[in-house]
């Protein structure tokens, strides 16, 4: 499938490792110029190392945290004509809900909800000038899913998909779409570290953690950053821009419900 994405500009937010460099390797591969993201100055150039050794071309590298307003600041260039955003940002542990005071809520706010609508707002203004436009958040299944235990991550994320929901409706008229990806249980470090907290949790094994994790996935298996991935350079593309508001559930069927 011709995609149409060769020569178009992406930022992808927290991409030096895990889903976020999946979807930054991948959409180099179809062609555009892309901007890496991380706060690990590191972990961002081994990435960029890995992809200019695949594609040829090694990608622009912006060390920031993107939960910082002074983060955000260092994006604002290459938010300014980027056709592609793809935000994302590591989640806050799982945890009690009487542990959760107000300063745990506002880092978790700020990480995972106030940060995306702060570079949405900023990057879509040029997109609708330019009539093209492809905003892609990597959220949870936990927005349709909650889990207490998860609280802090769902509330979130789930203000985060109410937003981009209203937003999407007033862009869409200019070739501008807002689509959420909601994977659970990829293959990735989130996924080690949250197996080694169950072990440690219920005093059991790694492995026993690891086939406890995957017992309410009917596909058997973990899903693979690369698949998330392909989802990603799907909505992006030229064929996807009739999809805007939407959820997509990347689980290997775990979700039972119909809607």
């Amino acid at each position: 499938m011709e995609t149409g994405l060769q020569g178009r500009k992406a930022l992808i937010c927290a991409s030096s490792r895990g889903l976020g460099f999946a979807c930054a390797q991948a959409l180099a591969l179809e062609g555009c110029a892309i901007v890496i993201n991380g706060r690990d100055e590191a972990s961002l150039a081994c990435a960029a190392r890995q992809i200019a050794q695949i594609t040829g071309v090694r990608p622009l590298q912006v060390v920031a945290d993107i939960a910082t307003e002074e983060g955000r600041e260092k994006l604002a260039e290459p938010l300014a004509s980027a056709d592609i955003l793809v935000t994302n940002n590591g989640g806050p542990p799982p945890g009690d809900m009487a542990d959760w005071d107000n300063a745990r809520w506002h880092a978790a706010l700020e990480a995972n909800m106030l940060s995306a609508v702060s570079l949405i707002q900023d990057v879509v203004p040029g997109m609708r000038t330019r009539k093209f436009g492809r905003i892609v958040n990597i959220t949870s299944a936990m927005v349709k899913t909650p889990r207490l235990a998860m609280g802090l991550s769902t509330a979130a994320r789930a203000g985060l998909t109410a937003f981009s929901k209203a937003l999407s409706a007033e862009v869409i008229r200019d070739n501008v779409t807002i689509n959420n990806l909601l994977p659970e249980r990829i293959e990735t470090d989130r996924l080690r570290y949250m197996t080694d907290k169950l072990a440690k949790h219920k005093g059991i094994s790694l492995a026993q953690a690891r086939e406890e994790m995957l017992c309410p996935i009917p596909a058997g298996r973990f899903g693979r950053p690369e698949e998330l991935a392909a989802a990603c350079i799907f909505l992006c593309s030229q064929q996807a821009g009739y999809i805007t508001g939407q959820n997509l559930q990347l689980d290997g069927g775990a979700y039972s419900g119909l809607i």
